[in-house]
């Protein structure tokens, strides 16, 4: 497994940090009488909650009674976004919001509870450019070997087949248009 420079530390990360919990709190009094039913929600999912990250893609997984899990691979990412409010900023925690190109509005998956929100960004920016920058150069020495070379055979007989209607109509063509300008 490659790692860069700020990736063996990303990799590691497996659980939200603390501070989430506190958030999930503050969130959870916040709805006042739904406290009761709120806070325990929100306790299992801090408590369930799980990434992965490796040279593939990133993974994300909660829940106790109905479990969820997402994988995205790097090439399906297509932005990413932070978002951080108020109390998240006091706790010094921020949202990384990943969209794909799923057709749906909102993200596919939200990373919480992250307090080296940037240098996961930045990782997940460097994983996908580099994903995208590998499979451009792929393709085209996929297109070099064997097959390559039948290509570009098929491809100058077409141009010569292309070369030759045309001569042929640009001699018709003039023919034609003398033949015309007598009559007139």
């Amino acid at each position: 497994m490659a790692q860069d420079a700020i990736g063996p530390g990303i990799l590691a990360i497996e659980r939200p940090h603390r501070h989430l919990l506190w958030l999930y709190v503050i969130r959870a009094v916040l709805t006042g009488p739904g406290f009761i039913v709120v806070m325990p929600l929100l306790f299992f999912r801090y408590e369930t909650m799980r990434f992965r990250f490796d040279a593939e893609g990133v993974h994300m997984r909660w829940g106790i009674l109905f479990r969820r899990q997402i994988n995205l691979t790097y090439a399906r990412i297509q932005d990413i976004h932070l978002t951080s409010g108020f109390i998240q900023r006091w706790l010094g925690l921020a949202d990384i919001k990943i969209q794909t190109a799923s057709g749906s509005s909102g993200a596919e998956m939200t990373l919480e509870g992250l307090i080296e929100f940037e240098a996961v960004r930045d990782f997940l920016y460097t994983r996908m450019r580099g994903y995208r920058d590998r499979t451009a150069h792929e393709e085209p020495a996929r297109g070099a070997g064997a097959d390559g070379g039948q290509a570009v055979a098929l491809l100058r007989d077409a141009i010569d087949e292309l070369r030759a209607a045309r001569i042929a109509l640009e001699r018709q063509a003039g023919r034609g248009g003398a033949g015309e300008r007598r009559n007139v």
